[in-house]
């Protein structure tokens, strides 16, 4: 099955890198993550930048290129960057803002309503959340209003999962990645997601894995291959995330 991995990093210390809370991710160039998924259909992707790359944005160009036309970026960007700066990461590839509400390195989540619409508005970019979805409460109302979200990693939580579910009713998007990171039932937890919004889920690697308990393995995928028909895991690990980050326009 072709595969849209949603969701994975490009480590390259050709750039630069910043220590997180007193973690240093591992060297993952493209060359790696290559080998890493030769044995899968990956038929394109969306490479999201770590709390440890900050706002660089020379690393992410420069993978995109390496990957293609086929792979989107997803970016960190400080409020006060340009409309012009905006259309030029749009004309090379990036196609998300990200807020990493869970590590930092991004701009601050009181910014999300005001920099989340003017992207949308500016070049059609939906916004990401690495956040608990037990902070969720916080923002309802914000995220409602907006046009286009999507939250990483199952929302993280078992007592955040009603609020993920919730915010899955009203438009949001839900990433089914990093299974190791997460304290709750994954295939159940996906089962409501898809039931709530069939076109919700989007499966990625999460590869390198960096400070996850247990890296990616290919029986991740099994996983959602038990759980779901081939009509279901046609959208989860193809439709759904391609048409999300217009990779068709």
């Amino acid at each position: 099955m072709r595969i849209f991995d949603a969701h994975f990093h490009i480590i390259d210390y050709d750039y630069e890198i910043h220590e997180n809370n007193g973690y240093w991710p591992p060297q993952y160039d493209v060359e790696q993550y290559r080998s890493a998924t030769s044995d899968l259909e990956i038929a394109g992707g969306a490479v999201v930048s770590g709390s440890f790359q900050g706002f660089d944005q020379d690393y992410l160009i420069d993978a995109l290129e390496q990957l293609g036309p086929r792979f989107a970026g997803v970016t960190q960007l400080p409020m006060s960057t340009s409309d012009e700066e905006i259309i030029r990461l749009d004309k090379q590839g990036v196609r998300a803002l990200c807020f990493n509400v869970k590590r930092g390195g991004s701009e601050s989540l009181k910014n999300l309503e005001y920099f989340a619409q003017r992207v949308y508005d500016l070049v059609g970019w939906h916004s990401e959340l690495y956040i608990d979805s037990q902070q969720l409460p916080d923002i309802s109302r914000v995220i409602h209003r907006l046009p286009a979200i999507s939250i990483d990693h199952l929302g993280l939580s078992k007592e955040g999962l009603p609020h993920l579910l919730d915010a899955v009713d009203h438009g949001v998007r839900v990433k089914a990645t990093g299974f190791s990171r997460v304290n709750l039932d994954v295939a159940k937890a996906m089962q409501q997601i898809y039931e709530t919004n069939p076109d919700a889920l989007m499966f990625g690697t999460d590869l390198p894995s960096t400070r996850a308990p247990h890296p990616f393995s290919v029986e991740d995928i099994h996983l959602i291959e038990d759980t779901f028909d081939a009509q279901a895991c046609e959208k989860i690990f193809w439709e759904n995330a391609h048409e999300w980050y217009r990779m068709g326009r």
